[in-house]
């Protein structure tokens, strides 16, 4: 589905990526992990369209995503920090994105498990920090899309939420959608990760299957193998986002 092409991208003297080689396909949960300033949420914005690399190419089923912005109808964001309207309330906000989408079906099972009906008249600005996650959790699903782009999608997350979203992805994943998660709580993406891509200084250090990864670390849980293959790099224990 998705060709990541020699993709560059450098902010002043900083190289956020470099020379960034990947395929991405139908069926695959593949685990955006590194340390920090590894590149993960600079190569996620420029396969939203965020940011545009200075060399490289990205391609959506064979065609450039820099060529045509409708291939943006395809993927479900949620972002590590949802930013909203202020004063927008959260049934206005779901309102508004269908509106934009024109969309014939809806998948609103988060938004019944979430209960968010009963804040539907409440202002964005009103909401606790993991009440606007479930927001974001609601709105990446809300479309159906074929491909989900989840930044720490559990950060902030009370147990019963975060168990609900993981099932949530667990049956995305049945439906052969690709899905692309970055996470620094490792123990929630070992039932759900197929592909590991490792990013460490703009550069990738492993891309493969996860199982390839477990034989190359010794490791059976995925997220001792991560810590393992990171102390072959010497890289921080700590894996989170720039």
């Amino acid at each position: 589905m998705i060709q990541i092409i020699g993709l560059e991208k450098r902010f002043k003297k900083l190289v956020a990526l470099n020379g960034i080689q990947a395929e991405f396909s139908k069926g695959q949960v593949i685990s955006l992990i590194g340390p920090n300033g590894s590149g993960k949420t600079t190569l996620i914005k420029c396969i939203l369209g965020l940011v545009h690399p200075d060399h490289g190419l990205i391609k959506l089923n064979g065609q450039s995503i820099f060529k045509d912005e409708t291939y943006r109808t395809k993927i479900g964001y949620m972002p590590q920090i949802g930013r909203y309207p202020d004063q927008m309330k959260v049934g206005q906000l779901f309102q508004l994105l269908k509106s934009i989408r024109n969309a014939s079906r809806f998948d609103e099972e988060l938004v019944e498990q979430y209960q968010l009906k009963q804040i539907w008249e409440k202002p964005m600005n009103s909401l606790s920090g993991g009440t606007r996650q479930k927001v974001s959790a609601a709105l990446a699903f809300l479309f159906d899309p074929e491909i989900l782009i989840l930044d720490e999608p559990t950060a902030g997350l009370d147990p019963l939420a975060s168990e609900l979203l993981k099932e949530k992805m667990q049956r995305e994943k049945l439906k052969d959608k690709l899905i692309l998660i970055t996470s620094h709580i490792l123990s929630d993406l070992d039932e759900l990760t197929t592909h590991v891509l490792y990013l460490q200084e703009g550069q990738i250090q492993f891309n493969g299957n996860l199982e390839d990864l477990k034989i190359q670390t010794g490791e059976e849980k995925f997220g001792k193998a991560i810590a393992r293959f990171m102390e072959t790099k010497k890289a921080s224990p700590y894996v989170e986002t720039i």
